[in-house]
């Protein structure tokens, strides 16, 4: 876990100030994975771990994983590079003109195929619901939730087995109650999504 921590300070993806999240929370810390998911072998470093532990729990029968899957945009790097140290298939969910997360591209899943959904950043879960909700339209069943960073404050509950890289202690809060605003200190919204 420190090696991963190390990595993203190396990459320069740990950022601190005051940052509007994906979430529509406001944060001190945001977390740009991309500036190390930029690097393969850091990338490849960084998620090593994560895919040893998921293939210790496949070999011992606790796991069954056909796809991997992750949620654009941040996702779609972290499921190509533990698909590739998985030897299985991995794709992404985008959203459609109407901003409901969907499968797009030709890729498909088959009825009970079991998905591994991947994250860069879990801080609320939103992502993650809404690339399972997708997935979970067209039959196939969620077995597990992968992720490069884990920033959730206590309360938010993963309902699969949960595979972090790493976790990090990061103070946010809604928007109308930041700590940050009330200093007058200017938000900063680094994200893709759209809030």
């Amino acid at each position: 876990m420190e090696n991963v921590l190390t990595l993203l300070r190396d990459s320069g993806a740990m950022l601190e100030g005051h940052f509007l999240l994906s979430s529509g929370r406001h944060s001190d810390r945001y977390f740009q994975c991309a500036k190390l998911l930029q690097y393969p072998d850091r990338a490849a470093a960084a998620l090593a771990g994560v895919a040893e532990k998921i293939k210790s729990d496949i070999q011992a029968g606790k796991l069954k994983i056909d796809v991997v899957v992750g949620p654009a945009l941040g996702g779609i790097i972290v499921a190509y590079e533990l698909g590739r140290q998985l030897g299985l298939p991995a794709f992404f969910t985008e959203r459609d003109d109407t901003g409901t997360m969907v499968l797009r591209r030709g890729f498909e899943v088959q009825p009970g195929h079991t998905i591994l959904i991947t994250e860069d950043v879990v801080t609320t879960g939103k992502s993650y619901g809404e690339c399972a909700a997708a997935l979970e339209n067209v039959g196939a069943k969620i077995t597990a939730l992968a992720c490069l960073v884990d920033r959730r404050q206590t309360g938010i509950e993963i309902p699969w087995p949960f595979y972090p890289a790493c976790a990090v202690n990061a103070a946010n809060w809604e928007a109308d109650s930041c700590e940050l605003c009330k200093k007058g200190i200017p938000v900063i919204k680094p994200g893709s999504r759209k809030v």
